[in-house]
């Protein structure tokens, strides 16, 4: 695909076979490219911050900051940048972290090849993936009852609180729509859409897009 952008990848992992097998794997792909390298959690914020990329996959337990720390602080830093946490651990408390922390989705490294690739194509056009049952479990308990419930007094609050043009861009957020393709369909500015996210955000008291999205089918204010 030489007339199409790739997907920009960082590796964090402190195993370098397993950096080395990843990048093999990612770099004879026509659509992605690895940008950069890391083997501890700061590590892993400087090669992000230094290299911009779209996605990172995130080991989460790594020595120098952990995964789960190193995600929360480049969300902040690149709201635009995925990261995905790898592991050999399928734990509900990991996947209730990384969630808390920002990431996009959660795999284990024993995930199919396949798998993994279309994971990282998906989660890159905006979806989330949280691929293990453990992990679907855990989510299934944010957007139940791991959170609590609020009443419709509340519910009704917030509905009035977002514009109608804030609703349409929470629902479209909700569908994994990413910024240019809600402004597409929209028909307004990547910076309108912006603005409306970081409003969503202020009045859902969410850190990120994907809280934003949690708390709003939490609530039930989408689909």
């Amino acid at each position: 695909m030489p007339n199409e952008k790739k997907i920009r990848i960082v590796l964090a992992d402190d195993q370098p076979f397993i950096r080395k097998g990843l990048r093999y794997v990612l770099d004879i792909q026509p659509d992605m490219q690895v940008v950069g390298e890391a083997s501890t959690g700061e590590e892993a914020i400087d090669v992000a911050l230094r290299n911009v990329p779209d996605l990172v996959l995130m080991d989460i337990r790594m020595p120098g900051g952990t995964g789960i720390m190193a995600t929360r602080s480049i969300v902040e830093a690149l709201p635009d940048t995925k990261v995905v946490l790898l592991t050999t651990f399928d734990v509900e408390q990991y996947v209730f972290d990384g969630i808390r922390s920002g990431a996009s989705g959660y795999l284990l490294k024993d995930t199919d090849t396949e798998e993994l690739l279309s994971g990282i194509r998906a989660m890159h056009r905006g979806a989330t993936l949280f691929n293990s049952s453990t992990a679907k479990r855990a989510l299934d308990q944010i957007l139940t009852s791991g959170m609590e419930v609020p009443d419709s007094t509340e519910k009704g609050r917030l509905l009035g609180a977002l514009t109608e043009r804030e609703t349409e861009v929470l629902q479209l957020l909700a569908y994994g729509k990413r910024n240019h393709e809600i402004s597409a369909i929209l028909c307004i500015s990547e910076g309108t859409t912006k603005t409306h996210i970081h409003h969503i955000m202020q009045k859902l008291g969410a850190q990120d897009r994907t809280q934003a999205v949690v708390t709003a089918i939490r609530m039930k204010l989408v689909k």
